[in-house]
């Protein structure tokens, strides 16, 4: 039996998909009042719990073999979040111990490139570079790493524990339009488009999936292993999603990298006015103009990860966004 946290998210409820596939038996952990949708019409036993409640994890954890633990709190927004730390920290270590109680066969602990420290460009990122708790970017940043380096410490205290980091995780599935899925959605509806010149690397959400059942098949102990995919500008992506739709926005509107600055400067206290999902703020524009050469090379070597062309994951997200539409959930802040 496998355990899911997060299961209901982007990248879990597409690694229940792929287990399924596999014939696997999957325990998906969801929270009692929590959405069920991209769940719905699965063959996945549904346990009400909460990592941040120790007593529903030994419950959950019961019979269980591999625990794959996705569930955490993102956030994109500066300043301190008490909530992303409780989630992301003190969830994590209550997974840790609820794993080592229940004699869990293998940890599978699903981090974030952000959770590495940042390197200069000209640097390439990969596994050698440490986790990095006092990251200056972002809460989400320090609780990742902090959460990670937990993770690390537990399996040298004897848990059999692999970490695995994606980068920016795009893809179908995606019931409650991602960061990343609102950027694709705007790209194909729009007939204004911005364009910042910035650019990231992005991963298909059904390679992370792969990614993650490799790690827990394959994956050494104490390590970790980065998820990455294919490195584009905002520019060429938007070009990519307009060129697959065969549609072209009328306006184009370069922004500089001043505008942009200034403009993120009060996109927080607009986004929490309006309840509307975060896009353009200082720790986006920190994150899209920092280095973002990504190497998955060891995932490659030691796990035969092999990610899709980026070109190939924006028509299926495209596809499903249309075949969707209506399924599709507006933002809902935390």
């Amino acid at each position: 039996m496998n355990l899911v946290t997060g299961a209901t998210g982007h990248i879990g409820n597409v690694l229940v998909r792929e287990m399924l596939t596999r014939g696997e038996r999957v325990r998906a952990l969801v929270l009692p009042e929590e959405d069920r949708l991209p769940l719905q019409n699965l063959p996945v036993e549904i346990f009400e719990g909460d990592i941040l409640d120790p007593d529903s994890l030994d419950r959950a954890f019961t019979g269980v073999q591999k625990v794959f633990h996705l569930a955490s709190i993102i956030s994109i927004l500066p300043g301190k979040n008490d909530f992303v730390r409780r989630v992301n920290i003190h969830g994590t270590l209550n997974v840790i111990h609820a794993a080592l109680q229940n004699h869990i066969q293998r940890l599978v602990y699903t981090s974030s490139i952000h959770a590495i420290r940042r390197a200069p460009h000209g640097v390439t990122i990969d596994e050698s570079l440490p986790f990095d708790p006092h990251n200056s970017a972002g809460e989400y940043d320090r609780s990742k790493a902090e959460a990670s380096l937990a993770v690390l410490e537990a399996a040298r205290q004897g848990l059999d524990a692999v970490i695995v980091c994606p980068t920016g995780v795009i893809g179908p599935y995606d019931y409650r339009r991602s960061e990343m899925g609102t950027v694709i959605l705007d790209c194909m509806q729009s007939n204004v488009q911005w364009r910042i010149h910035c650019a990231y690397d992005f991963v298909d959400v059904r390679d992370v999936a792969d990614g993650m059942l490799l790690a827990g098949e394959n994956g050494r102990r104490n390590e970790t292993y980065i998820l990455s995919g294919e490195r584009i500008t905002y520019a060429r992506l938007s070009e990519t999603v307009q060129s697959i739709l065969g549609f072209r926005p009328k306006i184009h509107i370069p922004i500089s990298k001043d505008l942009a600055r200034f403009a993120a400067h009060f996109a927080p206290a607009y986004y929490r006015l309006t309840h509307t999902r975060p896009l353009l703020t200082p720790y986006a524009l920190h994150t899209l103009w920092s280095n973002s050469n990504i190497s998955s090379l060891k995932a490659q070597q030691e796990l035969g990860y092999h990610p899709r062309s980026l070109k190939e994951s924006l028509g299926d997200t495209i596809h499903w966004f249309l075949e969707n539409k209506r399924l599709v959930v507006a933002y809902q802040p935390a």
